[in-house]
């Protein structure tokens, strides 16, 4: 190990700085978790801060007993759980759709054009979604009355609200994920579509026994990486479309920090938040991994 330590050491000082990093910038700042069994003084330092009541655990009694919370835990949960179900498959239909596609100029345009909007922030998206969904003045809906149909209330009815979220968040993240997918099938022998033919397979059997079993590692892993982000939940999403109308449906953790922590002050309460929140994500990780790996199939580690 010496010798091979001394033999490649540039590489060992090449390494060297993203360890510092990680060091300095995700590791060291971890001790401030703390402050979650701890009454916040900002002219302490964490060491100095006195112990909440109930040994420590005071903030995290707070927060289950608080409405808004249980309600931001609520509206997480179910946001995520539709993301999950309508917008994971979501890329895995066009990356199969794009791999069909024999003309490969516009292959790479759709691909172009499908990718595109992961570029554009929330703030951006949220304004267009106002010109083309308001109520009175958007274009969906002066459409629709010219059609001699009511207006949709697509930004100011919570199932509305709800349905919108789901539909902007996979036109935004489709085209991305989509090259992943892509990039995976490009490891996929082109001999076993060609015995495949040799068979009279046509192109659904192709589909269904070549192409998805050739995914399949990858649907797995980002299904892991998924689950474990189930109890965490983006700011500039819910925000940027949230109302006052539909703050029932679309206040989740991530807002509630912000509105309590931030604008509130209450860096206990708010920290003792984003440890539960942190805590639930490990152990959905390392369930989703246990059971890839109990039927047979390779996690993320």
């Amino acid at each position: 190990m010496a010798k091979y330590a001394r033999q490649y050491w540039t590489l060992y000082l090449l390494l060297l700085l993203p360890m510092v990093y990680f060091l300095v910038f995700k590791y060291t700042p971890m001790v401030n978790i703390l402050i979650a069994f701890k009454d916040y003084n900002i002219t302490k330092s964490v060491w100095e801060m006195p112990w909440a009541d109930n040994n420590g655990f005071k903030y995290f009694i707070k927060i289950f007993s608080t409405r808004d919370f249980l309600i931001a835990l609520r509206n997480t949960i179910t946001l995520n759980l539709l993301d999950l179900v309508c917008g994971f498959p979501a890329p895995i239909l066009l990356a199969l759709l794009l791999n069909e596609l024999t003309f490969k100029k516009f292959k790479r345009f759709t691909q172009t054009v499908a990718y595109m909007p992961h570029f554009l922030s929330w703030i951006i998206i949220s304004g267009m979604a106002l010109q083309l969904f308001a109520p009175t003045g958007g274009l969906v809906n002066i459409l629709l009355n010219k059609l001699g149909l009511s207006s949709i209330p697509f930004l100011n009815s919570e199932p509305h609200w709800v349905f919108s979220y789901i539909i902007l968040g996979i036109w935004q993240s489709i085209g991305w994920n989509t090259i992943i997918y892509l990039a995976a099938l490009t490891g996929i022998s082109p001999e076993l579509y060609e015995a495949a033919s040799v068979d009279g397979a046509g192109r659904l059997r192709k589909i269904w026994s070549i192409t998805l079993p050739g995914l399949k590692s990858t649907i797995i892993v980002l299904l892991i990486m998924n689950l474990g982000r189930i109890l965490g939940s983006e700011f500039d999403r819910p925000y940027a479309l949230s109302n006052n109308l539909v703050k029932d449906v679309s206040n989740v953790i991530a807002t509630y920090v912000y509105t309590n922590g931030i604008k509130g002050q209450q860096f206990s309460l708010t920290t003792a938040v984003g440890l539960f929140q942190s805590v639930v994500c490990v152990f959905f990780l390392l369930i989703a991994n246990w059971l890839a790996e109990k039927f047979g199939e390779r996690g993320i580690w």
